[in-house]
């Protein structure tokens, strides 16, 4: 395969985490398209990798995927707050939460 067709599927898969960022208002549908940008990052960074005969994009994506491991440990404790306080994980409700 190409680069260019990883190209694609990686702008895919990051235009649609974007627009799940910026659409939805459930927390874990919101995490959910966070990571669906790091594995569109992670793409770019195995193929770029590939295309230069290095190793360096896969060692860059190993890091990526420990940074998106702790944020899912963080995004889920936080939506577990929101939902025993709140009885909802709906994020336009967060701001009345404010002490």
């Amino acid at each position: 395969m190409y680069v260019s067709q990883f190209g694609v599927l990686a702008a895919v898969l990051f235009a649609i985490g974007v627009y799940g960022i910026l659409v939805r208002r459930n927390g874990i549908l919101v995490l959910m398209s966070v990571e669906l940008i790091l594995n569109s990052v992670n793409i770019n960074l195995v193929a770029f990798g590939a295309l230069r005969d290095t190793i360096a994009g896969e060692v860059f994506a190993l890091f990526v995927i420990t940074v998106a491991a702790a944020e899912v440990g963080v995004g889920l404790a936080i939506v577990l707050l929101i939902y025993r306080n709140r009885r909802s994980v709906d994020l336009s409700e967060v701001d009345l939460m404010k002490g």
